[in-house]
C-alpha cells in the first residue's frame, strides 16, 4: 500500500492536484491582498466566494457559456465589495464584523437561491481540460502544470500580473500609500477612500471568480455551503505571504498540496483516520500562521478607518 502510494504515478497524481486545488486559494488570497494593502480587511471573503460560485453555476445550469459564468461572478462579486466598502469605508462599521456579517449573508441567500432556481445540486458541463500542446508531453512537469483548465492557467498568470501593478504601476503606489499612511496620501491629492473603494471591489471581484473556479472549473456542481472555510483560509494566506504575490503563491501550493495529500492518502486507504487526514491542511496552516506571526508586518492603517480632516 505504501509502496503504491509512493510510486511515480502517484506522486505526480498529488503535485497535479495540488496545482490545480491552489486555484481558488490563489484567486481569493491574490484579490484579498489588494484590499488590505489599502487597509480594508474583509473577512466576508467565503460569502463572497458562495455567491460567485452560484453565480457561475446557475449561469451555466440555464444553458449560459461558461465564461459569461465567470463573467456574472465578478459581477455579483463586485457588488458585493461594492457593499462591503459602504459598510466598511464610508460608514466606517467595524470591519471584522462587517466581513462576517457579509459572510453569513453569502452563505443564507445563495443555499436559497439553490432551492428556489435549481432544487436539488445537478452536474453541469463547465470548463474543460485544456492540455497545453507541446508543454503537457514534457516528462513529469507536463502533467503536473499543463494539464488543467483555464481558470487554473489565468490564476497563476495573476501572481506576476499582482506583482506589476503593486509595485510597477502608480495605482500600486497609491494602494500601498493609503495602506501605510492614509493621512500623507491624502496631502499628496491621492483619493483615500476612492482608492479604497477600488481594491475592495477588485478584491471581491477576485473572490466570485473563485468561487466560480470551484463550481464550474472543479467540481461542476453547486452545493450548500461548498466553499468550506476556503475564503477564511485565503485570508489567512494573506498573512502568510506577508501581503506579497509570491507569498500568497507560495502559502496557496503548500495548503493545496498538502490538502491534496490528504485526499489521495483516503483514496489509496493508506491506515490513518480519515478525520486527521482531513485536519492536517488546517493543522499545517494554524502553526505556519503561529510560527511566522513574530516577522510578519501588516499595513499599518489596516482595518483603521480614516475621515479627511483627523
Amino acid at each position: 500500500m505504501f509502496h503504491e502510494f509512493l510510486s511515480v504515478a502517484t506522486l505526480i497524481g498529488i503535485a497535479n492536484s495540488g496545482v490545480r486545488l491552489a486555484t481558488p486559494y490563489l484567486y481569493a488570497a491574490l484579490g484579498e491582498m489588494f484590499g488590505q494593502r489599502s487597509g480594508v480587511l474583509n473577512l466576508g471573503v467565503e460569502g463572497v466566494m458562495l455567491m460567485g460560485a452560484f453565480a457561475a453555476y446557475y449561469t451555466v445550469y440555464i444553458g449560459g457559456d461558461p465564461w459569461l459564468g465567470v463573467l456574472a461572478a465578478i459581477i455579483v462579486g463586485a457588488l458585493m465589495g461594492l457593499l462591503m466598502a459602504l459598510i466598511s469605508v464610508t460608514m466606517q462599521a467595524q470591519q471584522g464584523i462587517s466581513g462576517i456579517g457579509l459572510t453569513l449573508f453569502g452563505v443564507g441567500l445563495s443555499s436559497l437561491l439553490l432551492k428556489v432556481l435549481v432544487g436539488s445540486p445537478i452536474g453541469i458541463s463547465g470548463f474543460s481540460t485544456w492540455k497545453v500542446p507541446g508543454l503537457n508531453s514534457i516528462p513529469v512537469i507536463g502533467p503536473i502544470f499543463f494539464e488543467h483548465n483555464i481558470l487554473v492557467y489565468i490564476a497563476y498568470l495573476l501572481v506576476p500580473v499582482s506583482l506589476y501593478v503593486l509595485y510597477r504601476t502608480t495605482f500600486g503606489l497609491k494602494i500601498r500609500a493609503v495602506g501605510q499612511n492614509p493621512e500623507a496620501a491624502d496631502s499628496l491629492g491621492v483619493r483615500v477612500n476612492a482608492v479604497r473603494y477600488g481594491t475592495v471591489m477588485l478584491g471581491s471581484a477576485m473572490a466570485g471568480i473563485a468561487g466560480a473556479s470551484l463550481s464550474i472549473g472543479l467540481l461542476n456542481i453547486f452545493q450548500e455551503n461548498m466553499t468550506n472555510g476556503l475564503g477564511f483560509i485565503a485570508v489567512a494566506l494573506v498573512y502568510f505571504g506577508g501581503w506579497r504575490p509570491l507569498g500568497v503563491l507560495i502559502g496557496a501550493l503548500l495548503f493545496s498540496t498538502v490538502n491534496a495529500l490528504q485526499l489521495w492518502m483516503q483514496v489509496l486507504g493508506v491506515p490513518i483516520p480519515s478525520d486527521l487526514a482531513v485536519m492536517m491542511p488546517y493543522l499545517l496552516t494554524i502553526v505556519v500562521l503561529a510560527a511566522g506571526g513574530q516577522r510578519i508586518r501588516q499595513p499599518a492603517a489596516l482595518t483603521k478607518p480614516y475621515e479627511r480632516g483627523e
